[in-house]
């Protein structure tokens, strides 16, 4: 867990139950109640067992609870997380630069054909790497071009 996440009991709850049924490593949970899911963020390598065969894992977990999951594989090096986030879209490049005013941003540049799922249905992609940046590095915004 990274320092200074703080989880809700019903964050805990979720993580426990995928963490059962799944057998992947949970580092964190968050419930975004504006996109109607709740977003896994897992140990690096443990997509394909958090999913289970043909999807088998979320499918279980959607029909239990009645909620969305999405999954994100971390990883330390900020540019490979963001690029995690935006799966299945092919990232071209990711730059993370420090504003004169302070503020740091990622500007993301993706495959032209990929920009709608990088974007994500009402901009619900954009918005889960932006809530994450900010959690895990600190990051104030980011930009997908």
């Amino acid at each position: 867990m990274s320092k200074g996440i703080r989880l809700t009991n019903e964050e805990l709850e979720h993580m426990r139950l995928f963490e059962s049924i799944t057998g992947a490593m949970v580092r964190d949970c968050i419930i975004d109640n504006k996109f109607d899911r709740i977003i896994f963020v897992i140990k690096e390598g443990e997509a394909g067992l958090a999913i289970g065969k043909g999807g088998r894992n979320i499918t279980l977990l959607e029909k239990i609870t009645g909620k969305k999951y999405e999954i994100v594989e971390f990883s330390e090096d900020p540019v490979q997380f963001l690029k995690n986030v935006l799966k299945p879209a092919n990232v071209k490049e990711v730059r993370i630069t420090k504003r004169a005013n302070g503020s740091v941003i990622a500007v993301i540049s993706v495959d032209g054909k990929d920009k709608g799922v990088a974007i994500g249905k009402n901009g619900r992609n954009a918005e889960k790497a932006r809530i994450l940046a900010k959690r895990y590095f600190n990051i104030d915004n980011v930009l997908i071009i």
